[in-house]
C-alpha cells in the first residue's frame, strides 16, 4: 500500500496580474486536470491571502519524480504554464524546477481511525 504524501507549497501573485490569474483558475482545462490525476495528485488545492499564493496537494503514487516527469511533458500543462507563470513572482529560495518554494510541514492531525 502506497503512503500518502502531502505537499505545500507558495509563491507570491503579481498584483497586476491578480485578476488574470483568478480568471485563468476559474476555468482549468480538463487536460491539466487529467494530467494531475494521471501523476497521481489528488486534493489539488490553491489559497490566496492578498498577494501570497498557498498550494497543497497528495501524492498517492509509487515515483513522484516520474510522475512530476510526466506533468511537466504533457501539452496542456505546458500551454497552462505559459498563462499563469507570468502572473507569478518566486520567492527567492524556489531553486531548480519550478517557481513555487516548498514548504516544511511541521504538523498534521491524521483523520480519525476507522472502526
Amino acid at each position: 500500500m502506497t503512503a500518502v504524501r502531502r505537499f505545500a507549497q507558495t509563491v507570491r501573485l503579481r498584483p497586476e496580474r491578480r485578476a488574470e490569474y483568478l480568471a485563468l483558475h476559474r476555468a482549468v482545462p480538463p487536460g491539466v486536470e487529467a494530467a494531475l490525476r494521471a501523476a497521481n495528485i489528488r486534493n489539488y488545492t490553491i489559497f490566496l491571502r492578498e498577494d501570497t499564493l498557498f498550494g497543497y496537494f497528495e501524492y498517492h503514487g509509487d515515483d513522484f519524480a516520474a510522475d512530476l516527469a510526466s506533468v511537466a511533458t504533457d501539452p496542456d500543462t505546458q500551454a497552462w504554464w505559459q498563462l499563469t507563470d507570468p502572473c507569478q513572482q518566486p520567492w527567492p529560495d524556489t531553486g531548480a524546477g519550478g517557481t513555487w518554494s516548498d514548504l516544511e510541514e511541521i504538523w498534521h492531525l491524521d483523520e480519525e481511525p476507522h472502526a
